[in-house]
């Protein structure tokens, strides 16, 4: 059976994406801004977007697992995997084997449109927000950030939601150290704070 299209030319959710506007904005402003304040002989040398992980811990209910995959079903627009404890912890009645939290890896497309609703949509909706932290970088560019609640996304909707879900969010990029990381995240809208 045929997806219906819509006027863009684009099909349902689990169909082609259409292009996204963070990925025009990299090509036509971010790369030769990049290029021109690192003085890159190549365009390939400036970093780019590999891909974005989504991880949220759920505990060892397995109705949570399920309620916390749906919403990350929702926001990310693709299916997550459970995750698995690698070793038993008694203290937190965890056996090794048992599934614990969902992750979901977006790459391409998916990544940019996640990447472009986080920061123009669902940061500046945090309470009290006043900028990421600009100490989260790991060494090699990448960023990753906390979130305390799942509502911050619009495609959760406030009335029907259960109960508040923490995320994990990691930008993973091609950039070799950390200050290219930061540049290439405030070029691409990432409301990063000034050291």
């Amino acid at each position: 059976m045929a997806k219906a299209k819509d006027s863009k030319g684009s099909t349902g959710p689990q169909g082609k994406l259409p292009k996204s506007r963070l990925k025009k904005i990299y090509h036509d402003k971010v790369v030769p801004a990049l290029m021109e304040q690192f003085k890159y002989s190549s365009v390939m040398q400036a970093p780019r977007l590999t891909k974005v992980v989504v991880n949220m811990g759920t505990g060892y209910e397995e109705k949570e697992l399920d309620k916390s995959m749906v919403d990350m079903q929702v926001i990310t627009g693709q299916k997550p995997v459970a995750t698995i404890a690698r070793k038993s912890v008694s203290n937190f009645k965890v056996r090794e084997g048992m599934k614990v939290g969902c992750r979901v890896t977006l790459r391409g497309e998916r990544a940019y449109h996640f990447l472009d609703k986080l920061a123009t949509v669902a940061l500046p909706r945090i309470r009290d927000f006043q900028g990421l932290s600009p100490k989260s970088f790991d060494g090699r560019g990448n960023y990753s950030l906390g979130l305390k609640e799942q509502l911050v996304f619009p495609e959760i909707d406030y009335d029907s939601f259960d109960k508040i879900r923490g995320m994990d969010i990691t930008i993973c990029t091609t950039a070799q150290n950390d200050e290219e990381g930061r540049a290439f995240l405030k070029l691409m809208g990432m409301p990063l704070r000034d050291k």
